[in-house]
């Protein structure tokens, strides 16, 4: 009887040196950052406003206001400052086709009393910009400053007496571009923009020969031009969050 009181005390010794067993890691979520690549797409709409004058002639063209549907993609590169900054910045170059659009233009009342119209279609526009902002948690409030520019298949001006019509070759105009916008990641790795651009372009001139419109021979037609584009944005954001932290 004493000897297995005495195995018994010596089993629950060496039971009580054993070691316990660990319990389960407990996994924090991935700590969620700016930081890192990002590549999208986007639509919306572009407002192409353009004030038409000549110097022949010194005719009132008038202006348009012309909307186009616009969609395509963009990439870009954010850097978030660590210390508990909610300072980001990052760059941006984006590409949209422009809807096809064929406006009524301006039309005017010129020489020998004939009517005149000139119709000009803007077909791609880029961008390559900086952005600044300020990431309050998942939303990030962004500025952009950079440069833009903007495919035009040609001016087309018509004799509307005669039926006459010259067009211009196209050409690419480059200007310079401001911007904001609101964009929130509503997982680690899928974020969704609202943005608005102003690019502001250059002049654009082009002379009427008179080879089909002999009214206008020789009279040099100019175009001042600017594209205000309103965008809806899906970013995929590869960043570079903190680990997984298993907690015990």
């Amino acid at each position: 009887m004493s000897a297995a009181i005495v195995a018994l005390g010596t089993g629950v010794a060496s039971a009580a040196d054993l070691p316990m067993k660990a319990p389960p890691p407990v996994y924090a979520p991935q700590i969620f950052t700016w930081t890192g690549f990002y590549i999208g797409g986007n639509i919306g709409a572009a407002w192409t406003r353009s004030e038409w004058q000549d110097t022949l002639f010194d005719l009132d063209w008038g202006r348009t206001n012309d909307a186009r549907f616009i969609g395509g993609g963009q990439i870009g590169v954010n850097y978030a400052f660590g210390g508990g900054s909610n300072f980001v910045i990052g760059a941006e170059a984006d590409f949209d086709w422009v809807g096809n659009h064929n406006g009524n233009g301006v039309t005017v009342v010129g020489p020998l009393g004939h009517g005149f119209n000139v119709v000009s279609n803007d077909t791609w526009i880029t961008t390559l910009a900086a952005r600044i902002g300020f990431a309050a948690d998942r939303a990030l409030f962004y500025g952009k400053f950079g440069g833009g520019w903007v495919g035009n298949n040609g001016f087309t001006v018509t004799d509307l007496t005669t039926g006459g019509a010259f067009t211009s070759s196209s050409n690419t105009a480059s200007g310079w571009l401001v911007g904001a916008g609101i964009e929130y990641a509503f997982t680690n790795n899928w974020t969704v923009k609202l943005e608005y651009d102003y690019l502001g372009l250059p002049s654009r001139t082009f002379v009427v020969t008179g080879t089909v419109i002999p009214a206008l021979a020789g009279d040099t037609i100019t175009s001042n031009h600017n594209v205000q584009e309103l965008k809806l944005g899906v970013n995929y954001l590869f960043n570079f969050g903190g680990p997984v932290v298993a907690r015990y």
